[in-house]
């Protein structure tokens, strides 16, 4: 039974020093449009593309659960362009079993993101139903939401990224949405049993049986760059899907930040979630991943402590698993039944372990530290970011500075050095950066 506090014998205590840290900005190429709305606009004055849409079709226009920024912006705009065009759209989540695979759940996540009936002028249909669409020649049937299916054509809108689990021409995207995503959590269950390192070859082949029972009508694709920032809008004709995908993943791959290190002794998570990651935390970015997932990803993290999750995420902890620790106010707000729908829908069940707790943010930091195996707490080269969609503002700690200074192509020093901030009940101050103020005590 855990209780408000855990008392456990540590060996000299975690009165460690912690070495001092400093603001740091990554640098990244960052092209960014100008105007969201503009270019949805001008995406669909191309004639392949309003060529799609009918007068008076029924257009059942997918959103899913990742925290994609602009998301809100670009479906109102979208939503738009369709009635301009003559057409009669409704939203659904197009979000596997996400938001607890419950129909409640996942109308809540598109709230959480701006997306309601009031803001985007057009009905928000949630519901969990599926039809099944047909088999697979290995025999595996494949699903599609019953209400987008019943629509006389669907657009998906999502973002095109490196996936959390697998390498292929085609990962996060249009495909990836259009089968899992629109599967709900049955049609995702399914899909998941040959282990998502079958991805690039199955998920594919299920879009291909679903665009040839559905018209399917367009992908609307967002890339973002390695500030989180919109990149690229491109409205994708569903017949351009195979060849277009593939070049928008590999330009969000070119775009795509990372922790500039090779290797870190301590990275520092202050949140995880949803609307961040399919697992929570981008392995694309710390480097590690599920069990028995081939992942040969820098940097090298010895230790992972998280810190809290994202408000967006409801709860759903799904990739805490992937830490070394956390902190009790994480574990106090994690939805053990939302979480556990999403772990097990992927099969990775590591995903959803409970590691070390700790009964505050001061504490999970100095054990992570405390036990890096051979090296002294104020050598540890550590890591903190905020979350790991938003690393162009970083903290580290001074060890790592002599390689911050010997590479300004890809480093600027803004702070000073300080130590780690905490409150008196040993919470972490909050870093400074990006959508962030500095906390008061």
């Amino acid at each position: 039974m855990i209780g408000d506090r855990i008392e456990t014998n540590i060996a000299g205590g975690l009165d460690v020093p912690l070495p001092r840290m400093v603001h740091v900005r990554q640098k990244f190429d960052r092209p960014r449009l100008a105007s969201v709305t503009a270019t949805v606009v001008e995406q669909f004055k191309r004639p392949e593309v309003r060529a799609k849409v009918k007068p008076g079709m029924t257009i059942a226009v997918g959103c899913g659960s990742r925290g994609i920024n602009n998301i809100a912006e670009c479906t109102k705009q979208v939503i738009a362009e369709l009635k301009a065009l003559g057409a009669k759209p409704f939203i659904f989540p197009a979000m596997g079993s996400h938001g607890g695979a419950t129909a409640e759940g996942q109308r809540e996540v598109l709230e959480g993101y701006g997306i309601t009936e009031a803001t985007m002028g057009c009905p928000v249909h949630s519901q969990m139903d599926v039809v099944e669409l047909g088999k697979l020649d290995s025999g595996m049937p494949v699903y599609m939401d019953k209400l987008a299916a019943a629509a006389d054509g669907v657009v998906l809108i999502c973002r095109v990224k490196p996936h959390t689990n697998f390498r292929a021409p085609i990962e996060s995207g249009i495909v990836k949405m259009m089968t899992i995503g629109m599967g709900k959590i049955i049609g995702a269950t399914t899909l998941h049993t040959d282990g998502m390192d079958a991805f690039g070859e199955l998920l594919p082949i299920a879009a291909r049986l679903i665009m040839a029972k559905k018209n399917f009508l367009i992908g609307v694709a967002m890339v973002e760059n390695a500030a989180d920032e919109t990149a690229i809008i491109e409205a994708v004709p569903g017949e351009q899907v195979f060849d277009r995908e593939p070049v928008l993943q590999a330009k969000a791959k070119s775009l795509m930040a990372r922790l500039q290190f090779d290797e870190i002794d301590v990275l520092v998570v202050e949140k995880i979630g949803k609307n961040i990651s399919g697992s929570g935390m981008d392995p694309n970015i710390t480097g590690r991943n599920c069990r028995f997932t081939e992942w040969d990803m820098k940097p090298l993290v010895k230790k992972i402590a998280i810190l809290g999750l994202t408000p967006e995420t409801h709860g759903n902890a799904t990739g805490l698993g992937l830490a070394d620790v956390i902190t009790m106010r994480l574990y106090r707000d994690i939805d053990i039944a939302k979480t556990y729908a999403n772990v097990i829908t992927s099969t990775y069940l590591d995903g959803a372990g409970i590691p070390i707790i700790m009964n505050t943010d001061q504490e999970a930091i100095q054990l992570a530290v405390k036990t890096v195996v051979r090296v002294k707490p104020q050598d540890t080269k550590i890591v903190r970011v905020a979350n790991t969609l938003e690393i162009m503002d970083i903290h580290v700690s001074e060890p790592l500075l002599p390689f911050v200074k010997a590479n300004p192509s890809m480093f600027e020093i803004v702070g000073e050095l300080e130590a780690f901030k905490f409150d008196a009940k040993g919470t972490l101050y909050p870093m400074l950066g990006k959508h962030r103020e500095h906390a008061t005590a």
